[in-house]
């Protein structure tokens, strides 16, 4: 029989015992147990529970852990648990008894607690006795009430720990799926978060990036190829910058070249000590692209206006001159150099303008049945004088060719746009073909040349706005990388497709399709 000394020694040892489990781990139910089985043993009583308010079931009492009792006998407390703690002294007895004659378990004695944090409930820690020839004395409360203390902070600790972890979940998942290239580093530099969109963005795999350094799997350059990561590395720069912002050039592990910018949100001590940051990393290779391209686009589309002006201004003026004689077909061939450098401005600021129009509302159409054949018969017509004799042009039709369904003016643009590209960029001449044949409930179309052709890396970005090839004929030709971002935008807004096959020396061929027109459906659609 332990003295009231060593009884004191062994509670202190137990609940040092539980401070210890609960530091050592936030498993809640663990040192629930720990706590009722201690509890049990101090009190000398035969069995004992701990029941929880459940915040997700309106804050019911639930039991979490039991000492001496068999987990099939739980529901059978569920009548005991509706009592609150302060009708357990007046009505506790008589419902413990029912529950001992349900249960067939010796229970004649009980003590209840309830057990509290900072004046809020937290839930209930019961003890009970098979004997009667000992009452729980006040001592007994006090222990119990010690453990129940120890039972609150457990509880508060475990669903603090608990509301951090999924909101660490939650935080991680966003990250995971961020559409851009999220990573965090640690006081050192190095890499400790890296999601599934930075994999894509560097070509560095998760597990080889953590724990390197951001200079080494970022190494974002500037102009003269210095890695910024290393040499100016915006979060050491003093003054401190709040959300500093670094773009550059970045040589993905795979062998691409990505221009990105990288956003910081650092974390510092009170001291200003950098304990951390997090990146967000964006692929702005589309946007520097789209940028340049218009800054060429500026710059070429000024020359392109500026040389017809120039010369008509110059005929002008010469053909005004009062101390100038010219004879009538001198006048005639002044005139006709003005107007056809009056007809080449207006069709440059036709381009401007049906660009302007196509960002703004799209393409606007007007649909009819016409012939394919007989409008490519005309623009050979318009074109084949000024070619020149080193070109020969071509239509590949057959006889039965049905009608198409389109805007014929805008048709009429689009084979205008392919057989000029066709001529430009031919430089030595050769033949132009220009055909097409049924296929479905659609014509394929398509303008074929002889000339440089396009590189297969350049085919797809032929027909993004203000973008030209890049060869030497770029500075021979005029034009402002306009005329295939127009020809796809009509062809899609007919719903039709466009694309080009292609061999450097060897010649283009564009293709695209149309709906076939309204008659040759419905007469394929009648019974015969």
């Amino acid at each position: 029989m332990l003295n009231s000394s060593d009884h004191r020694l062994l509670q202190r040892e137990y609940l040092l015992q539980i401070s210890r489990a609960m530091t050592a781990q936030l498993d809640l139910l663990s040192v629930l147990s720990l706590t009722i089985g201690y509890a049990v043993e101090m009190t000398a009583g035969t069995s004992g529970l701990i029941a929880l308010y459940d915040e997700e079931a309106g804050d019911e009492l639930r039991i979490r852990a039991s000492s001496g009792l068999p987990r099939n006998e739980w529901p059978a407390f569920a009548r005991l648990l509706t009592l609150p703690p302060s009708e357990l002294g007046r009505r506790g007895d008589m419902l413990l008894r029912e529950v001992a004659a349900d249960t067939g378990l010796t229970l004649r004695q009980m003590i209840a607690l309830p057990l509290t944090l900072r004046d809020t409930p937290v839930g209930v820690i019961y003890v009970f006795r098979a004997a009667l020839n000992v009452a729980f004395s006040a001592d007994d409360r006090q222990v119990l009430q010690d453990f129940a203390d120890q039972a609150a902070i457990a509880v508060s600790n475990a669903r603090l720990y608990q509301s951090v972890l999924r909101e660490k979940q939650r935080l991680d998942a966003m990250i995971e799926q961020s559409a851009d290239g999220v990573m965090i580093i640690d006081s050192r530099w190095r890499i400790t978060t890296f999601n599934k969109a930075m994999e894509t963005l560097t070509g560095w795999s998760r597990e080889e990036a953590l724990g390197r350094p951001c200079a080494e799997v970022l190494a974002i350059e500037n102009g003269q190829g210095i890695n910024i990561c290393l040499t100016d590395c915006p979060l050491q720069r003093l003054p401190f910058a709040t959300n500093p912002v670094v773009e550059g050039r970045m040589f993905t592990r795979d062998g691409r070249s990505l221009f990105v910018q990288s956003r910081y949100a650092p974390q510092r001590s009170s001291q200003g000590q950098f304990l951390g940051a997090i990146a967000n990393i964006r692929d702005i290779t589309a946007q520097k692209q789209d940028e340049e391209l218009q800054s060429t686009f500026i710059s070429v589309i000024s020359h392109e206006l500026k040389t017809p002006v120039s010369i008509i201004k110059g005929y002008a003026g010469t053909l005004r001159r009062d101390d100038a004689t010219f004879s009538a077909q001198q006048y005639r061939d002044g005139l006709a150099v003005i107007e056809e450098e009056a007809d080449r401005l207006a069709r440059q600021i036709q381009d401007l303008l049906d660009v302007s129009r196509l960002m703004a509302d799209g393409t606007r159409l007007e649909i009819a049945d016409f012939p394919l054949p007989i409008l490519a018969s005309d623009v050979v017509r318009s074109f084949a004088p000024t070619a020149g004799e080193q070109f020969e042009f071509e239509l590949r039709f057959p006889e039965d060719m049905p009608p198409v369904q389109g805007d014929y003016e805008r048709i009429r643009q689009v084979l205008a746009n392919l057989v000029s590209n066709a001529v430009k960029y031919s430089p030595e001449g050769g033949m132009i073909r220009i055909g097409g044949w049924p296929d479905g409930n659609h014509a394929i179309c398509y303008v074929s040349d002889q000339g440089v052709g396009i590189a297969p890396e350049e085919q797809e970005a032929i027909f993004r706005r203000f973008y030209r090839i890049d060869t030497r004929l770029r500075r021979e030709t005029q034009g402002s990388g306009l005329g295939l971002f127009l020809t796809r935008a009509i062809i899609e807004a007919h719903g039709g497709r466009i694309w080009v096959e292609s061999q450097i020396g060897k010649g283009s061929r564009f293709s695209f399709t149309l709906p076939l027109g309204r008659r040759k459906l419905a007469d394929e659609a009648t019974p015969q």
